[in-house]
């Protein structure tokens, strides 16, 4: 009997550019064995907010994903809201650039695009 192999997808992902600047940021930070927390709270103009930061390590209560070299940190309570996202970096000259979320979830956002609701 052949036996398959299923692929899971990650509840968040992350592009080849975006995992890019974050092991570059994660260098500048030192902190080469830790990773980009994604997480989401309340607050912004739509309800919602967007925030991450560098983590050292995850802690047993969060998810891990690692993608491109890159590792995301989410905790349970954000994942919820962001299942499904697409971490990016863009590079706008007037802005400077940076890392954003698409996010299937969200049913609205604001202008910067750092706040959102869901339904």
């Amino acid at each position: 009997m052949e036996q398959q192999t299923k692929t899971i997808k990650p509840a968040i992902e992350i592009t080849e550019k975006a995992a890019t600047e974050v092991v570059s940021y994660l260098a500048k930070q030192g902190k080469t064995d830790g990773g980009l927390r994604v997480f989401v709270s309340a607050g912004g103009c739509s309800g919602l907010s967007y925030g991450m930061v560098p983590e050292e390590k995850a802690t047993e209560d969060d998810y891990v994903i690692v993608q491109h070299g890159a590792k995301l940190i989410v905790d349970k309570s954000s994942m919820p809201f962001i299942a499904g996202s697409l971490v990016d970096f863009e590079s706008d000259k007037l802005m400077g650039g940076g890392f954003v979320v698409k996010n299937p979830n969200a049913v609205s956002t604001c202008g910067c695009g750092e706040s959102f609701k869901t339904e």
